[in-house]
């Protein structure tokens, strides 16, 4: 009875908020035209160029059979801290190049592919989901801050705590599902369903961001509520990429770095949402998700302030 009391709540207050976006596009339809295509344009510059080409490439490798033969290099090393298959390396690796969303991508094609389980993906996605050196240290530190030391301080604040966080998850166990078929042997490699695959994963992704963009700005009249720096964070939260930047216009220089550590980290709802539309067979819990991000966050933004102090 509780239980459902608390669904019924939090269905009424996602329906208040609906209609309040709603009204919002309504009253000012220009405006929310314009920011549904600058939310376009910025997945077309930003994201669309690095994710498509790296979200092939790494299927075709996967097929090829050179991921397993990569992962057992690192074999040792995540069995003993994450209790993870070896291709938790690979993943690691390829999220840490391309950024978000490619490691929940990578994640979830590794268990579509009946070669990794429920459990360790879940797990695999407290390290493996992280951002990528291009956004991180070339948009955020020398872009938005005026600084690649900022960026590189960020940036190994973030690996870092990705690092330590799997450390955090390692022993989590979750119920595995017994209809998802694991493949005997491989399918015959099909060219034009792993364009489209790959297609429909970023032309997801872009949707998000638009998404997003629509509800960073029309929450923007209740955040001005709030003091500059506390809004930029609280914008953050919600979209990362817009949080940095407001961040990095309104805050000191060290605290700035340190809450962009936090906010890259946390990687705002928009990456979180990414993450669950890509792991959709996967089914990972919405609080098993928010909290990982939530310690990857809390560990970076520690690890940065040690290295501000240290540096600065």
């Amino acid at each position: 009875m509780q239980k459902t009391t608390k669904i019924n709540f939090l269905k009424l207050l996602l329906t208040v908020f609906i209609l309040y976006i709603l009204c919002s596009i309504a009253l000012r339809p220009q405006f929310f035209l314009q920011t549904t295509f600058d939310g376009l344009c910025a997945w077309a510059v930003n994201v669309l160029p690095s994710l498509l080409p790296f979200v092939f490439f790494t299927k075709l490798l996967s097929h090829l059979g050179v991921v397993d033969k990569i992962s057992k290099v690192f074999a040792k090393v995540v069995e003993k801290l994450y209790k993870t298959p070896p291709l938790s390396a690979y993943c690691f690796f390829s999220s840490m190049i391309s950024g978000y969303p490619v490691g929940a991508k990578v994640t979830a094609d590794l268990y579509q592919a009946g070669k990794i389980s429920r459990t360790d993906a879940c797990k695999m996605l407290s390290f493996c989901s992280t951002s990528g050196p291009m956004f991180v240290i070339g948009a955020v530190g020398a872009g938005m801050f005026g600084s690649a030391l900022a960026g590189y301080i960020i940036f190994a604040s973030h690996l870092l705590g990705a690092f330590f966080n799997g450390i955090f998850y390692r022993k989590i166990k979750l119920k595995e599902f017994k209809n998802v078929a694991k493949p005997k042997e491989e399918k015959v490699f099909d060219l034009s369903s792993t364009i489209l695959d790959c297609c429909h994963s970023v032309i997801s992704v872009g949707a998000i961001i638009a998404i997003f963009f629509v509800v960073i700005s029309s929450l923007s009249p209740l955040l001005s509520l709030f003091p500059s720096p506390i809004s930029a964070f609280l914008g953050g939260l919600v979209e990362l990429t817009k949080g940095c930047l407001d961040i990095s216009s309104t805050l000191p220089f060290k605290t700035a770095i340190i809450c962009a550590s936090f906010i890259i980290s946390f990687g705002g709802f928009s990456t979180m949402v990414q993450t669950q539309a890509l792991t959709t067979h996967l089914k990972v819990p919405t609080t098993l998700l928010v909290l990982q991000k939530l310690t990857h966050a809390l560990l970076s933004c520690l690890i940065a302030t040690v290295m501000v102090l240290i540096i600065f």
